[in-house]
């Protein structure tokens, strides 16, 4: 691992965007755990477990004592956890249950290594508007629901659904900065670094 202060323990562009765009120099190591929810888990307890599950996945493949951060995403309505959709009738669901409502988008991250581990939430208050059916089908079509919390990427086609937010944008797309940072700090990870030539 050279050239970089931690790993990420994501697949997810968008997080590998956030991340440079704070400049943290970084390596990605996606985290292949199961990722179902507990029975009568809460949506804040899921993120939680799902980062720290994550991170410690990842801390357990690596040979030195390099820092792992790992983050989930989920869309909680009406005591309903939405993850990313099983399929199109998933995502129709989902859909259909955030249109005209208020949701909220939990991320958590987790921040550690082999001794010591931290993690930090982020809950962001979205308003969808009134949704057609064939405005969601037609969304489907595009492909970008398809590995979205909540079947919706706020960041993309999506945003055209979005009446208003409150809270963390960066963390409804899936890594939030403010408090990405306040762990940064507390691990001792530089951030603004140049990652040219690297």
């Amino acid at each position: 691992m050279v050239d970089c202060d931690l790993i990420l323990a994501s697949a997810s562009p968008r997080r590998t965007e956030i991340l440079r765009q704070i400049g943290v120099r970084h390596q990605v190591v996606p985290a292949n755990i199961d990722e179902t929810p507990r029975h009568h888990e809460s949506a804040i307890d899921y993120v939680k477990r799902m980062a720290i599950e994550k991170t410690q996945y990842v801390i357990s493949l690596v040979s030195d004592n390099k820092l792992v951060l790992g983050a989930d995403t989920c869309v909680a309505c009406d005591s309903n956890i939405f993850g990313k959709p099983r399929d199109q009738d998933d995502a129709m669901k989902m859909l259909h249950a955030l249109s005209g409502k208020s949701h909220q988008v939990h991320t958590a991250v987790a921040l550690g290594h082999k001794k010591e581990c931290s993690v930090i939430m982020s809950t962001t208050d979205v308003i969808f508007r009134k949704l057609s059916e064939q405005e969601c089908l037609s969304y489907w079509q595009t492909g970008e629901p398809q590995d979205k919390a909540g079947s919706y990427a706020i960041q993309g086609y999506g945003a055209v659904f979005v009446e208003s937010i409150k809270g963390s944008y960066s963390g409804v797309v899936g890594l939030p900065i403010e408090q990405t940072s306040l762990l940064l700090q507390r691990f001792g990870v530089p951030i603004w670094c140049s990652t040219k030539n690297k």
